[in-house]
């Protein structure tokens, strides 16, 4: 097999996208067609512009793509969509903007906003596929060297290479770093901080010692006016994971940011 065969044959991986719709039925119907296309993942589904601003402001990994309606509770008047739209069209960094709306008279505006696409209801799912397709075209290309990087760190004289899906969190303490994985506890050379700019979002800062790996969080307990974190492969078995402690000041943002990531809780 050529190597442009191999490249082609690997998976793209898909956008992650939150929907802003205040009505229920049409907000479950555009999270249905925009999971059915398998072009994207929905990692949110809210009713209003505070809600939606809330959840892009927690999420620990970037949200490539916002579909919005126009009218939406808890905006100016009956463009609550563009207040959405405002807050964060053409900022570096910021995700994709899709107006999924009945109203053709926004277009204009929108795009002069920097909307990237403009729905006109009923849309279906050929149309969403449409849009989806051209939104992956236009996503930065994320390096193969950094999404592939592994971490190394060093085991009495040998040293252990470990992919970052293996690793639980890593502590800093006594002027040295530690790596917990479900092979061990390391040591490695790099600094939190650095290990954050190496990584991004996939390890979050929950504590001044300590960053947690988000996909390998099991639980959040807050008993006793404390809050920690069990991180790892099950829930409470300490021989499968680590107790992780969360500063106060950084409590209720992680319990919001891990709500919004998950469904089967009513938040309040």
């Amino acid at each position: 097999m050529s190597m442009r065969a191999a490249f082609l044959l690997e998976p793209t991986p898909r956008l992650r996208a939150l929907v802003v719709e205040d009505e229920w039925p049409t907000r479950n119907y555009l999270v249905e067609l925009i999971e059915a296309t398998r072009l994207a993942e929905v990692v949110g589904a809210v009713a209003g512009v505070d809600e939606a601003l809330e959840v892009l402001r927690a999420s620990a990994e970037p949200i490539d793509v916002v579909f919005v309606d126009i009218d939406l509770q808890g905006g100016a008047g009956a463009g609550g969509g563009l207040d959405v739209v405002r807050a964060i069209a053409g900022a570096p960094g910021e995700p994709m903007l899709v107006l999924a709306t009945a109203y053709r008279q926004h277009a204009l505006e929108a795009f002069d906003l920097g909307v990237d696409d403009y729905l006109l209801k009923p849309f279906g799912e050929e149309r969403v596929r449409q849009s989806l397709q051209r939104l992956l075209e236009r996503r930065p290309i994320v390096s193969a060297e950094r999404s592939s990087r592994r971490v190394v760190a060093r085991r009495k004289k040998s040293l252990v290479f470990l992919e970052p899906t293996e690793i639980w969190a890593f502590e800093a303490a006594d002027r040295l770093t530690y790596v917990h994985s479900q092979h061990g506890k390391f040591d490695v050379d790099l600094s939190l901080a650095a290990i954050e700019a190496s990584f991004g979002s996939a390890f979050l800062r929950v504590h001044r010692n300590w960053l947690v790996n988000v996909s390998q969080v099991r639980e959040l307990d807050r008993g006793g006016g404390d809050t920690t974190l069990f991180v790892g492969l099950g829930i409470g078995d300490q021989s499968q994971g680590i107790r992780v402690p969360v500063s106060r000041e950084r409590s209720q943002s992680l319990r919001q940011m891990l709500l919004a990531r998950a469904a089967g809780l009513r938040q309040k």
